[in-house]
This record gives structure tokens, sequence and C-alpha cells, in this order.
């Protein structure tokens, strides 16, 4: 395998997992912050059950979110050390930023877990939800980092040099914003439906019902909403993209030529090397709206873009449909769900609606996995968008293969411990949580 596709793939690789991980860290301590809330109004000891079910699952992914991200961090010194020379001082403060985001998370975790019966309740709960909240912004902080690579700014590129570096402007970049609000209802929407998933499975087992019902409940609103927002987040990114990078756009599109009005594709099979797409169906000025807000508007198609500068479009471009497809097949998941409990009728009638949900649990992670390569593929050649190739940024150390092969093996490792422990977690309910709660 050639270093450079070596050293791509790694980093795919790598955040591929971690991205999983983390989304499951941000997103569930809100769930348990629910569920806990819950039990403080109420005095129901199964959602105190629920709590400590959820708060396990919290450390896990916790646990093997800081193992992946501290390896990420290494592989950006080791494998794009040219990247990091240039990129670090700019875009430092995101990341140190988060490093104090994951301390405060850390510390407030130890707190929740150790504190039963020990603070304040109330305390209690709050250090759940400093959990959440700080997770939230190690999230948004990482995001910020990342939009800077697609929307470069806080510095002067004169002559080769970074001059006049501005880490505020750099972290609170121009893509900052769209990026991070994208990712953080991608991340809700695709927790929400895993998690609700995995109890609608243990409802249509009838295992622990009332326990898997009330979880299932709380999931499944934040998926939900999540699932109704996103397409407002998405309009919001596409006219951003729109602007800042119209290569990227027209490879998620597929558009070869400038076209006014440009029509918007669904499906299609692109040829690279003819420029064609085959199949697909056009909606007539539907992406000159999504780019521009104007069904008549011009669309930059990647023949004004020089040739050298063209993204991989078929890749993008199939990322960005089956994203877009999922989030619509989600979409209306979510209105389906907000129909029924509009009607108040009982869920545990409503079999085949549990398992559309048994059915989404993978799905938004598919969705989440394809904007990355989205926001990835679609930046290339670049690193640093119109500033540094990435070919220019990688290291030029030999036997980057090995290195995959080695933390490939990691990453697979790491996925089947969780698995194994989140699937004994889940074994364990009836045994640990099929009674009220005691006071130890």
């Amino acid at each position: 395998m050639d270093d450079f596709i070596a050293a791509r793939s790694q980093m795919a690789l790598s955040l591929g997992f971690h991205i999983i991980f983390s989304c499951i860290g941000m997103v569930m301590p809100f769930f348990m912050a629910v569920s806990h809330y819950k039990w403080l109004k109420t005095n129901d000891e199964v959602y105190k059950n629920l709590t400590k079910a959820w708060s396990k699952g919290v450390a896990i992914f916790f646990a093997t979110g800081a193992v992946s991200g501290t390896m990420l961090s290494f592989e950006l010194g080791l494998l794009w050390p040219k990247f990091m020379d240039h990129a670090g001082p700019i875009f430092g403060m995101p990341f140190s930023l988060e490093g104090t985001a994951f301390f405060i998370e850390a510390i407030a975790l130890g707190f929740f877990l150790y504190g039963w019966n020990k603070l304040n309740k109330w305390f209690h709960w709050f250090t759940g939800m400093v959990v959440g909240v700080s997770g939230l912004a190690s999230g948004i902080l990482v995001v910020a980092a990342n939009a800077w690579m697609n929307s470069p700014a806080g510095f002067d590129f004169v002559n080769g040099q970074y001059l006049n570096i501005d880490p505020i402007q750099a972290m609170f970049n121009k893509a900052w914003f769209s990026q991070a609000l994208h990712m953080c209802l991608a991340a809700f929407t695709a927790t929400g439906f895993a998690v609700a998933g995995v109890h609608a499975l243990m409802i249509l087992r009838n295992r622990n019902a009332a326990f898997h019902l009330k979880a299932f409940k709380i999931a499944a609103i934040f998926a939900c909403i999540g699932a109704l927002l996103q397409p407002l987040s998405g309009d919001i990114s596409a006219k951003d993209v729109a602007k800042r990078q119209p290569a990227k756009l027209a490879a998620m599109e597929a558009l070869y030529k400038t076209e006014k009005p440009a029509p918007l594709l669904i499906g299609g099979i692109v040829n690279e090397k003819d420029k064609t797409v085959k199949g697909a169906i056009k909606i007539p000025g539907a992406l000159s709206f999504l780019a521009h807000g104007d069904f008549k508007a011009e669309v930059k198609g990647l023949d004004q873009i020089p040739e050298n500068e063209h993204p991989p479009v078929a890749i993008t471009h199939y990322a960005f449909q089956i994203m877009v497809g999922i989030g619509t097949l989600l979409l209306l998941v979510a209105l389906i769900y907000f129909f029924i409990l509009f009607k108040k009728k009982p869920l545990t009638e409503k079999r085949w609606l549990l398992k559309l949900f048994v059915f989404a649990i993978p799905l938004g992670y598919l969705a989440l996995e394809a904007g990355w390569v989205v926001t990835e593929v679609g930046r290339q050649p670049w690193i640093i968008y119109g500033i540094m190739r990435t070919k220019d940024a990688v290291t030029p150390m030999p036997g980057i293969a090995y290195s995959f092969y080695i933390f490939s093996a990691i990453y697979v490792s790491l996925s089947i411990i969780v698995t194994f422990l989140l699937y004994r977690q889940i074994k364990m309910v009836p045994v640990l949580y099929n009674k009220p709660a005691t006071n130890n």
C-alpha cells in the first residue's frame, strides 16, 4: 500500500471509529440526566435504575472515546507533521479548550458515578448535566478545528508564511457554526435512534417492559426532535458550502457543468471518466434553491474549477446520497412517532412502530459516517482548503502501511470489547434492575 494512501486510510479508520464513540459519549449523558430528573421528581425507582444502567454505558464510551481520541491526537502529529507544523499555532486553541472540557467531563463523571447517596441529590443530578454539557462542548470545539480546515481564517498567508495569527478568528471561522450545528443534531439523532432501537427490541421480546419502555420514550424523543431539525441545519450547511467550497457542492451533486437553474439529483451512477451521471432523478431548480435560495440561480459546476482541484466525485456523491436518503427516512419515522403520540395510542400495541426503530438502530450512524465522508473527501485535494494540499502534508517516513494495519487491529479490538461490555450490560438488566433499587 502506498504510504500516502495508508496515512489517509489510517486517519479515515480512526475518525470513523472515534466519531461513533464520541457521539454516544456526547449524547448519552443527556438521556441519563433526563431519567435522573424524572426519578427525582416522581420517585419512581425504575427511573433510578435506568439512570444507573445508562451511567455505566456513559462510562464505557467515555473510556473508549478517551483512548481513540488520544490515538487520533498522536496520529495528527505523526502522519501529518507538515500540516501540524503550520496549522498547530493557528487552530491550537480549540484543541486546548477541548482538553479542558475533557478533564471537566472526567471529574464530573467521577462525581456522578460515585456520588450516589453521598452528594446532595440535586448537586448529584447537576454533575450528570455537567458531563453532558462538557462532552458536547468538546465535540463542538473539535468540529471548530475541522471547520477551520474547510474555511481557513485567522492568519495572512504571505509568500508561504502564516503571519498575523488570530486564534479567536481561526476558531470562530465561517464554517464552524453550520458544521457544529449539523454535527450536534446528527449525534443526537443517530444516538437517539440507536438507543431507542435497542430498547424497542427488548420490549418486543417482552423483557423488563416497564424499564425498557421508559428508556425508549426518552431516547425516541431526542432522536425524533433531532431528525425533524436536521433538514434545517442541512439547508444552512448547503448554502454555506455553496459560498465557500463550490467544488465540494458540485461533487456532492455530481454537477459537471455549470447550470442555471441547476437540478437536484436523486441517486444516479457517476462515470468520472466521461463526466456523466446516468439513471438519476432530476428535480428542476431544486439545487439552485438549496444553494442560493433562488430556483433560477446559477450553480457553479466542476467545469469552472481547475481539474487538479476536483474532489473524487463518485465517492462524495454516493456518500451524500446515503446521508440524505437515511436522513429522510429517519424524518419519516419521527413524523410517524409524533403522530402516534398525538393520538395517545399505547406504544406497546404498535409493534410495527417498535420494529421500525429496531430497523433504524444502525441507520443514524451510517448517515453520520457518510456525512463525514462528504466533509473530508469533498475537501480534497486540500487539507487546508485553498492553502495546503493533502499530499504535501503527509510524513516522509516509510512504512506507514504497517502502522495502518496495527491501528486497524486496535480499533477492531476496541469495538469488540465495547460490544461485549454493552451486551453484558443489557443482559444484566433483569438481574440488577428488575427489583426496586435499595439504598446501597
